[in-house]
């Protein structure tokens, strides 16, 4: 999700811009500004030109309007003992031209341009419902939910590991409870991983590195890189290997 956003509508001699600066605040922008006698455009970075706060009860009538609903809504904005009339009018029953007059600017839409201006608010109005209405918090109670976080965040690590490591010791007491007969042609031995391939592994014995079929091996093992574990291998490979006497 994009927090704020923008669009601008701009013809010969007047533009508007509609935007919200946050997704969190209840309300949004409308920035009229026109052409000057010498052809430059009014500078809203200068506080040229006419600006209204939009409230999320306006857009819903504004929507009324480019809904065709209704023809056209009027109101007015006092700020500073300054009133500025309002107003959002289609030109006809056709409902083809669109004509936004904010105090001294009027600016006109066509069908395309009102259409995306329709699309624009309404993803606004729902977008301002679900984020302008959460209630604010307090730094500490951010830093309380960013600790609480972090603390569930490593207890579910820890977790993890533990059933992993829980995994691993099961796998190998289930392997160590082979049959008598079965047991004596195979050895515990500790090792490392140092590589593996499809069909083999790369272990190291006491500083001796050895490549072991996989087949070899009748137990589970956890398939990590340097760590020391216990591998349950057939005696005739670790013999043939010098691992054991």
């Amino acid at each position: 999700m994009v927090d704020s956003h923008s669009k601008s509508f701009f013809g010969q001699n007047t533009g508007m811009i509609v935007s919200s600066p946050s997704s969190s605040d209840p309300f949004i922008f409308i920035h009229c500004i026109k052409k000057k006698p010498d052809g430059i455009w009014e500078k809203p970075s200068i506080n040229e030109g006419k600006i209204i706060k939009i409230s999320l009860e306006e857009i819903v009538m504004i929507l009324r309007v480019l809904n065709r609903q209704t023809l056209n809504w009027q109101s007015h904005h006092i700020y500073k003992d300054k009133k500025t009339s309002l107003s959002f009018s289609w030109e006809d029953e056709d409902a083809n031209i669109l004509w936004i007059n904010i105090g001294i600017y009027s600016k006109m839409l066509n069908l395309a341009q009102t259409e995306i201006l329709r699309l624009l608010l309404i993803h606004l109005l729902k977008e301002k419902i679900v984020y302008s209405t959460i209630p604010k918090r307090t730094s500490n109670e951010n830093k309380v939910i960013k600790l609480k976080q972090e603390e569930l965040c490593n207890r579910n690590k820890i977790e993890e590991i533990n059933e992993e490591s829980d995994c691993y010791k099961n796998d190998l007491f289930s392997d160590i409870a082979l049959r008598g007969d079965i047991l004596k042609d195979l050895s515990n031995v500790d090792g490392i991983i140092l590589g593996e391939t499809e069909k083999a592994i790369l272990i190291e014995f006491d500083n001796k590195e050895v490549w072991v079929p996989k087949s070899t091996i009748n137990n589970h093992y956890l398939p990590r890189k340097n760590l020391s574990q216990k591998f349950l291998i057939n005696n005739w490979f670790l013999k043939k290997n010098s691992l054991i006497p």
